[in-house]
């Protein structure tokens, strides 16, 4: 853990006392100024990498920012100096957007990891650099809830919260933007840079801003510094979870198939804002043949009415006339705080397998005949990667498109095609496999769209901001006209 553990809830008493100032701290340390590294410290190599190795630019410097006065300068210094730059807080892109070659200053948010409670606006805020193993920690140990965020704590909640956001809840509570109050942005401005707070009040002369950013994801407007949030559901104390794996010796296309027909049949039925099922998080991972098995999770808080009912309804509808008997069927009752910040969780266990591609798909009902076929003809050829299906809908769905920027809501799953490796030399082979797999599926464009949080630089802007397209160009013309923050999906001004 980060300072966040011993500061964290503390900052709230000086938050309290501040108000909104920077980033809650104290003057002199907000005017310390912020580190930067450049090439040839022995720093810049170990700092200069994101998750996915596949991508490594070679900016002029690494600037680590801990204040929002440092961003402020960071960001005055790109504009002045007309240097592309590329706020970074978890790292987790699985795109070259913030490992850019023509990315010369690289502001590195890590440092503002700090949660608390802001007095002023009566909210929770998160500073972008925290990761969410460290937003789940703080929100529980200090008030008991959470947002309804993913399941890798290592992600860092800058980039997670401005696409949207989802996770294990949000069946039952919706996307972690659906509960984002306002945001602290440090935006362009004529010759250097400017701090705008924006909320959702009607009001709120900048409430475009914070529309912006609750679902378009990051680097398009600004970086943002501070995320306000109210509302939040409570934390559960347990998860039920159940999980099954199969074997590739004698999987059958009708056995594979019938699994991932059956656990999309269900997420059709069962998938309406306020259904109990809701409660039901279920995610479906077909590995390539050579990796040897096929995985069934499922998730439920077991202080739910009939928590265990539920979980064993979802298992046998996806299971049924399958025919499947699994090598690990295991059920257990995991405290919800390690499931959700335990360190292994939802990251490679081995650190040079950091090479990966990925595609992603909503989906608003099961796949067809056609498409199972040709999942099947993928996953049992020569190699390959995975392909995967994690369920949505519920209270998600639950919002119009238009009253967020996720233009997407009405899907009921989402789906990936991805490929993890280790070496370089494998890169044509598998980024080959992820694209063909990922078009004799969906086609060019999914039908239903894509997440901006797992972008693929494949697709149009339009699979990802839908029709919300056009607002979201001109609240970027407002506050970035220039475009000074983009990348390969990023939203363009008029």
């Amino acid at each position: 853990m980060t300072e966040i553990s011993r500061r964290g809830l503390l900052a709230a008493a000086a938050v309290g006392a501040t108000g909104f100032g920077v980033a809650g701290l104290p003057e002199a340390a907000a005017a310390a100024p912020a580190i930067a590294v450049r090439p040839g410290d022995r720093r810049y190599d170990n700092l200069l990498r994101g998750n996915n190795h596949r991508f490594a630019g070679r900016p002029d410097e690494i600037r680590i920012a801990s204040s929002t006065a440092d961003v402020v300068r960071a960001v005055a210094d790109a504009v002045r100096t007309g240097r592309r730059i590329a706020p970074r807080s978890g790292g987790h892109c699985f795109e070259n957007f913030t490992a850019d070659p023509a990315v010369r200053l690289l502001l590195d948010l890590s440092p503002l990891n700090r949660v608390g409670w802001d007095t002023a606006h009566r909210a929770h805020y998160v500073e972008p650099g925290a990761t969410l193993g460290e937003v789940y920690r703080a929100l529980f140990t200090g008030w008991g809830v959470t947002v309804p965020g993913g399941g890798c704590p290592e992600v860092g909640a800058g980039g997670h919260v401005a696409g949207g956001g989802y996770g294990p809840l949000s069946r039952r509570f919706g996307t972690v933007a659906d509960h984002l109050y306002g945001v602290e942005v440090v935006v362009p401005a004529a010759g250097g840079a400017r701090t705008v707070v924006a909320t959702r009040e009607p009001g709120d002369p900048h409430r475009d801003l914070w529309w912006a950013h609750t679902g378009a994801g990051g680097g398009s407007f600004g970086v943002v510094t501070r995320y306000l949030f109210r509302d939040l559901p409570p934390s559960p104390r347990t998860m039920l979870q159940h999980v099954l794996v199969w074997s590739w010796d004698g999987m059958t296309e009708a056995a594979l198939t019938g699994l991932i027909r059956n656990f999309g049949a269900w997420h059709e039925r069962h998938s309406a804002p306020g259904a109990p099922e809701c409660g039901v998080y279920g995610v479906l991972e077909a590995s390539h043949r050579t990796a040897g098995t096929v995985m069934l999770v499922a998730q439920t808080d077991a202080d739910l009415p009939d928590a265990g009912g539920l979980t064993d309804r979802f298992v046998a509808d996806v299971t049924a006339g399958t025919g499947l008997t699994p090598v690990l069927d295991l059920r257990t009752p995991i405290p919800w705080l390690h499931r959700m910040t335990w360190p292994g969780t939802g990251e490679p266990g081995d650190v040079l397998v950091r090479r990966y591609k990925v595609k992603a798909a909503y989906l608003r009902r099961a796949y067809s005949d056609d498409q199972l076929a040709a999942i099947w003809r993928h996953l049992t050829g020569a190699y390959g990667g995975s392909t995967s299906l994690i369920g949505y809908g519920g209270q998600a769905n639950a919002v119009a498109p238009d009253a967020t920027a996720i233009w997407q809501r009405s899907a009921v799953m989402k789906a990936l095609c991805q490929a993890v490796w280790r070496e370089e030399a494998h890169d044509d082979a598998m980024i080959a496999w992820t694209r063909d797999v990922y078009t004799d599926v969906f086609g060019a464009v999914p039908a239903d769209g894509s997440y901006i949080n797992y972008p693929d630089t494949d697709l149009p802007r339009a699979a990802y901001y839908g029709g919300n397209h056009a607002r979201l160009r001109q609240i970027k013309t407002r506050y970035d006209a220039r475009n000074v923050f983009r990348h390969g999906l990023s939203v363009e001004p008029l």
